[in-house]
């Protein structure tokens, strides 16, 4: 009965579907396995894969197969081989980074404009500063208060605002504990810094007063999304940075508005 009744699932099936399931080879069920050890921790930033004897033995396969895996994981960035080295190959965590230059260079050859980066970064930074303002705490909001009297105004001193702000929007981002969110922020990073810093360029040599002046904006505008944080008004804290997104996308796309990832990549 049991045969019968899905017999017609089979049947239905077309000849791609039908052909048999690929059984992984034994590399790469080793490169899962110590793949796994990397995302649980067992295996952090920096450690050493075991010798090479001890890996054979503890997964029973032979050195080129060992080697086979290694070298799966190293095309993943998940470890760093040096050659000739006795002393084998490096654990690396990725950062956003590993995803960053893919997911640029799609946005390349989509032709995105940076205008659609800026209205992505406006749907996720909000959204961050109200679950930190929810969840942060009070060491986070002291780094990023350090960040406004500190960084941002060292890099305005060495005319690298855009240094400076984006470092800040980033850690904004990274703090809230949505992993998620962190990433994305991460990937469009690059994009925005270089975009600020061909503007706030351009901006500088046309009008220094006013460049001065959107670096003070800046600051009381950062200072006051902090207090807000501090006081855990994660409402207040959504609105005033929603406003701060909006505003600063309008004065970074004015004359810009056309302006291609590709042209800022270059």
């Amino acid at each position: 009965m049991a045969d019968e009744s899905i017999a017609p699932i089979f049947d239905s099936l077309d000849t791609a579907s039908s052909r048999p399931v690929r059984t992984p080879k034994t590399a790469e069920l080793v490169a899962l396995r110590l793949r796994r050890m990397i995302v649980d921790g067992q295996l952090a930033d920096g450690d050493r894969l075991p010798h090479e004897a001890e890996l054979m033995e503890h997964f029973s396969v032979s050195r080129p197969t060992l080697r086979e895996a290694v070298r799966v994981l190293e095309s993943e960035r998940l470890v760093e081989v040096r050659r000739g080295s006795r002393s084998g190959a490096r654990v690396c965590v990725p950062g956003p980074e590993i995803v960053a230059r893919p997911v640029s260079l799609l946005l390349e050859l989509s032709g995105a404009t940076v205008a659609d980066v800026l209205v992505a970064r406006e749907a996720l930074e909000p959204h961050a500063a109200r679950l930190l303002a929810l969840t942060g705490s009070d060491a986070e909001f002291d780094e990023l208060e350090r960040m406004v009297d500190e960084d941002i105004p060292a890099s305005y001193a060495a005319d690298t605002l855009s240094a400076g702000s984006a470092a800040f929007h980033l850690r904004l981002v990274q703090m809230c504990g949505n992993a998620t969110l962190a990433l994305l922020a991460g990937m469009m990073h690059e994009i925005f810094e270089r975009h600020v810093e061909a503007v706030t360029a351009e901006k500088n040599r046309r009008d220094h007063e006013r460049y001065e002046s959107n670096f003070l904006l800046l600051i009381r505008s950062c200072r006051r999304l902090i207090k807000l944080l501090r006081a855990r008004d994660a409402d207040a804290a959504y609105d005033h940075w929603q406003q701060h997104m909006t505003v600063s996308r309008g004065s970074l796309l004015l004359g810009h508005e056309s302006t291609q990832v590709r042209d800022v990549l270059d």
